[in-house]
């Protein structure tokens, strides 16, 4: 599954880690993978990226198997390939290269380990970076952040999706698009959701995330919420996504 969305600051990184942590909770072997350079994802479970030799990147280039930039994480089930300082450079190294757009596709092919869930956490791009992401999985996320101006992008994803879809991956589909930072003090994030579900109808996860001040501390201490603060709304928020993804998987 790609968490994906080329607008900034709308909640990837945040579902990516929760949904793994507690997909990984709920008894899933949980894979995350991030491609995003900014490498938060990985920082966000823990990992301290300065003194990272391995990641994503070396894996890409070929300077480094697949296995051997896996890492374990603090939960039993979940591990992780970790971004490094080096993938900002990936976009430019990999241009030329033949099936540029297949390479992540390839080596999660080649994983030694099966996992339930692989969760990409993509860049806020839809550069080559997102399209191998794009093109290596089969299930898409999309957060939408409860604000006027999540949906100005939201008609560019969709139509990247659908050319990736016809060209690269025909079996590519829109798991849901989940509602982040929702607040329902505020008139505007409720108009948000009412319009974002007309158009999208049947790709609407009935777990939506709140505005939670917990969220957002977590990640500064290296843990996804439910290590953070269990109890909080905004945990409460993302184990009942999981729980809905895992049943929706089950329905298949």
């Amino acid at each position: 599954m790609a968490i994906v969305n080329q607008k900034g600051g709308v909640g990837k990184t945040t579902t990516a880690i929760n949904l793994a942590s507690y997909l990984a909770e709920l008894g899933k072997k949980v894979l995350l993978v991030d491609t995003d350079p900014q490498a938060n994802a990985t920082a966000g479970m823990g990992i301290d990226i300065n003194k990272l030799d391995r990641g994503i990147y070396e894996a890409l280039v070929g300077q480094k198997n697949i296995q051997e930039v896996i890492f374990s994480t603090a939960f039993d089930n979940l591990h992780i390939i970790p971004a490094t300082i080096n993938l900002a450079g990936a976009v430019i190294e990999l241009v030329n290269v033949e099936q540029r757009e297949f390479l992540l596709d390839q080596k999660l092919q080649s994983l030694p380990i099966n996992y339930d869930f692989i969760i990409i956490d993509c860049p806020p791009s839809l550069g080559l970076l997102t399209i191998n992401s794009l093109t290596a999985c089969r299930e898409i996320i999309i957060p939408v952040q409860c604000e006027y101006y999540a949906l100005e992008g939201l008609g560019q994803l969709l139509n990247t999706i659908n050319l990736v879809k016809q060209r690269l991956q025909p079996n590519l589909q829109i798991l849901g698009a989940v509602f982040t930072m929702f607040d329902k003090r505020n008139k505007l994030s409720d108009d948000i959701f009412k319009e974002v579900y007309q158009h999208f109808p049947h790709y609407i996860f009935h777990a939506v995330i709140p505005r939670n001040v917990k969220l957002a501390e977590a990640p500064s201490f290296g843990q996804p919420i439910s290590r953070y603060d269990q109890h909080s709304k905004g945990a409460k928020a993302y184990k009942k996504l999981a729980e809905e993804i895992i049943y929706l998987e089950n329905l298949k």
